[in-house]
């Protein structure tokens, strides 16, 4: 009985998201695309009447020389720039606090995001929190950004988060190492840049791992219960772009095309996601991410054929879609055989890119634990084709674990 009134009101919980995501306006970013979109993007600021700008970056990005080339572009349209690199993979409170304690040094305006999914995220909260004068944790949740942030503007250095266009921004609590989402709308971006030359540096084993978070975005808001005709055609968009681009990507890095077309699929994806969401995926993804310090688009990767093949009976039919898009199979074979092609699809494609298939990572006595994490996250967020018992959950972690 217990489960059955659970099941109901997340069904009426899911409704009510996916009435408001038809109904609250969500803006998109204007875009910069192509080889001169990061002169464009600075340009574009120039003229807004901002004089001052703190980009968010990380070591390695200042490492490559994208900042300093950045920060070139802006002083050239008369914008003085101030640089906090101190972010890290998954980052955390105390990071978007270093990079507001600068912000505010320096009477910055604006904040511009140049990197990965982590620098964007912690610009984002640094952004709101320049604003809303309260504890981040304050900030977590759904419509608790309640004053606009600092403009932000987003220049992505790989294809996959999709951060560049959505109304999330993830950071993890240092004391409990668990991922909060931060989701308002406010958090979409005036304006991104997709620069395929900034992506050409990128190391193959990163373009895999970003290339499959994007194909997970587009994958899980497609099979979403609060899928649309505008999400789905994003979503399909992304996996066709996807389909055609990705392995060259990884094997021929300085294929410009490639990179231009993955960068487009990323942010095509992150408009599905936008107003679809997501699923147990990223639910699992983000425990691991948070519990062992595990790439968010590896841990994607790994997890994304078992959550398919769970959820193979509940979403047949909308999996035959896909399957029939990458043209996996014979169109008259059965909508059943199909789904089958798709999570062999994504496990080929997992070898094809040289990604793992298990992590040695997860000990057997945390298991019980990241379940109940991961589920906790997914329960109020995410409409999922097929609900997920504890038990299930247990068994398809342990079935990513090398030492089960």
């Amino acid at each position: 009985m217990e489960q059955k009134l659970y099941y109901w009101l997340h069904r009426a919980y899911m409704l009510g998201l996916k009435v408001a995501a038809k109904v609250l306006p969500i803006s998109k970013p204007t875009l910069f695309l192509g080889k001169e979109a990061l002169k464009q993007l600075c340009h574009s600021v120039s003229i807004m009447d901002i004089k001052k700008v703190l980009i968010v970056t990380d070591k390695g990005i200042v490492k490559l020389g994208l900042a300093k080339k950045l920060a070139f572009e802006f002083e050239r349209v008369g914008v003085h720039c101030d640089i906090y690199d101190g972010v890290e993979p998954d980052p955390t409170y105390n990071h978007v606090e270093a990079g507001l304690s600068l912000y505010r040094k320096h009477r910055c305006q604006a904040v511009v995001a140049l990197g990965g999914g982590s620098p964007i995220d912690c610009a984002k909260v640094i952004a709101a929190c320049a604003t809303n004068h309260k504890p981040i944790r304050r900030l977590v949740g759904l419509l608790k950004v309640w004053k606009a942030p600092a403009p932000i503007f987003v220049i992505p250095t790989t294809a996959g988060t999709g951060s560049e266009v959505t109304v999330a921004a993830v950071v993890s609590n240092p004391d409990t190492h668990q991922k909060t989402p931060i989701m308002d709308p406010k958090l979409v971006p005036i304006a991104a840049a997709l620069d395929p030359s900034l992506m050409l540096a990128l190391p193959a084993h990163i373009t895999a791992q970003t290339g499959m978070d994007a194909l997970t975005h587009a994958i899980e808001s497609y099979l979403s219960g609060n899928a649309t005709q505008e999400t789905d055609r994003y979503a399909l968009a992304a996996i066709t772009l996807i389909d055609e681009n990705l392995e060259k990507a990884v094997k021929f890095g300085q294929n410009a095309t490639a990179r231009q077309n993955m960068a487009l699929a990323s942010y095509y994806a992150g408009l599905a996601f936008t107003k679809a969401s997501l699923g147990y995926v990223h639910a699992i993804a983000h425990t691991l991410g948070a519990k062992y310090g595990i790439p968010h688009g590896l841990a994607n990767a790994v997890v994304l054929p078992h959550v398919l093949a769970f959820s193979q009976c509940a979403a047949k039919e909308r999996m035959a879609k896909l399957a029939d898009t990458l043209a996996l199979t014979d169109s008259h074979v059965s909508d059943s055989l199909k789904a089958q092609a798709l999570v062999d699809y994504v496990k080929r494609l997992q070898k094809q890119l040289d990604l793992p298939s298990s992590f040695d990572q997860i000990l057997q006595e945390h298991v019980t634990e990241l379940a109940k994490q991961s589920l906790h996250e997914a329960r109020w967020n995410y409409p999922v084709p097929k609900y997920m018992q504890q038990e299930e959950c247990e068994q398809l972690i342990l079935a990513v674990a090398v030492n089960k």
